[in-house]
């Protein structure tokens, strides 16, 4: 059974989220693509979907999810679940590091401004 650290996963950025690749296909995974997500405070993604089914875990700090219409404040302990095609937008309004947990299927692909892509967190 493979064992991917923490402290080995690749890390990446983008505009105040900090990903880092846990059971991924790269690291092992046939069937998953889980990462450890960290937003600081004020960072809010851009909207964006997916073709698989996503799973936010908040391990801690607070985030605000928007998915299609509806609002969803996040605190520690929460989980959303993310319809496939449906729009997501993550903000963290508060003062402190949110720490998450994402889980969804491996070989997922990423809408964003009307282009697809696989993110390479997930691969």
């Amino acid at each position: 059974m493979p064992l991917a650290t923490l402290a080995d996963a690749p890390t990446f950025a983008r505009e105040g989220f900090t990903f880092r690749s846990l059971a991924v296909p790269s690291r092992g995974s046939a069937e998953l693509a889980v990462w450890a997500l960290e937003a600081a405070p004020g960072a809010c993604s851009e909207p964006h979907s997916l073709d698989r089914e996503e799973v936010f875990v908040v391990a801690a700090g607070t985030l605000t999810a928007t998915v299609g219409d509806e609002r969803h404040a996040l605190a520690a302990g929460d989980a959303l679940i993310v319809p496939p095609g449906t729009p997501l937008q993550l903000a963290n309004d508060g003062a402190e590091t949110a720490r998450l947990t994402v889980c969804t299927s491996a070989g997922m692909r990423a809408r964003l401004n009307g282009e697809a892509f696989t993110p390479p967190w997930a691969q």
